[in-house]
């Protein structure tokens, strides 16, 4: 067994795709960031001095300090550590968001592609209605009636996320369906459900994981946009897009206070996107020319 394991490993290392994404710079810092990211919001409890939500408020409005290294907002919380911990609400909001579109849309794709006829067509038919709506207007339709909040915000963003998904699968299904092994497969007698979960999806992994690279940080960016309007996740949540809104408070006594939530969303998203970018280009063999 760990002969193969090693097998597998080594023919992944030799492989085109994973010595263009090791000499891709942007493949680089964008999984350093994205590692730092997670590693930050897996440790916020050691790495923040302070609970977000802790306040001081005879030390309100400070600046950066060695005691508050980001200074402190309006109620005296230090805002290093709501943006350490905001990195759990922005791993949060971007991963639900993935898991729940991705659940939707890839069994609909693929059962469009693969089965074709009336149900691709009214499946295509539905991804077409879906992605013709603006959907972060939408979105903030949504939250509105419905209320702001961590999970309001994830089912409004996946109402027209999930069109994407079952695009992009329904396009490598009808790739793949047309494959030798497809026909094989189906010559011995194995079920469509079966070459599906077998075949299908497995050798659709590639672009379905650099789908997720792009689509997570788009998430997190509406997501915080929302916030900051007041239509996301509420205070005293240290949520970056909420952070930026009451960073308006008395902005002129400390105006650094909404320069960090808004580098630390420019940074994160900027990590993901160059992710995937560099997997992107290292899964499409022409894009390595």
């Amino acid at each position: 067994m760990l002969g193969k394991i090693r097998g597998h490993l080594g023919s992944t290392r030799r492989s085109p795709a994973f010595r263009y994404f090791k000499r891709d710079i942007r493949a680089k810092v964008g999984l350093a960031i994205v590692l730092l990211v997670i590693s930050t919001a897996i440790f916020a409890d050691f790495i923040a001095p302070y609970s977000p939500t802790e306040q001081h408020l005879d030390e309100a409005e400070q600046g950066p300090s060695w005691k508050y290294l980001m200074g402190t907002d309006w109620a005296g919380r230090d805002i290093f550590s709501r943006i350490v911990h905001g990195t759990r609400y922005a791993l949060a909001i971007g991963i639900l968001f993935v898991v729940v579109t991705a659940s939707i849309g890839v069994p609909l794709g693929l059962l469009a592609g693969y089965r074709g006829g009336k149900t691709d067509s009214l499946i295509m038919r539905m991804v077409d209605a879906t992605l013709a709506m603006p959907g972060l207007i939408i979105a903030l339709a949504f939250v509105a009636v419905f209320g702001p909040g961590l999970y309001n915000v994830i089912i409004a963003l996946a109402i027209t996320g999930w069109a994407g998904y079952a695009r992009l699968m329904r396009g490598q299904a009808l790739a793949i369906k047309g494959e030798v092994y497809i026909e094989a497969a189906r010559a011995i007698g194995e079920k469509d459900r079966t070459i599906v979960a077998r075949y299908v999806l497995p050798n659709s992994i590639s672009p379905l994981i650099v789908m997720v690279t792009m689509t997570l940080p788009a998430a997190i960016l509406i997501a915080s946009a929302m916030s900051y309007l007041g239509l996301g996740v509420m205070p005293p949540a240290p949520e970056w897009g909420a952070m930026l809104l009451q960073s308006t408070r008395n902005l002129a006594d400390n105006p650094l206070k909404s320069v960090f939530p808004g580098v630390a969303i420019i940074v994160v998203v900027l990590g993901f996107n160059f992710l995937g970018d560099a997997l992107r280009d290292a899964f499409d063999p022409r894009l390595r020319e």
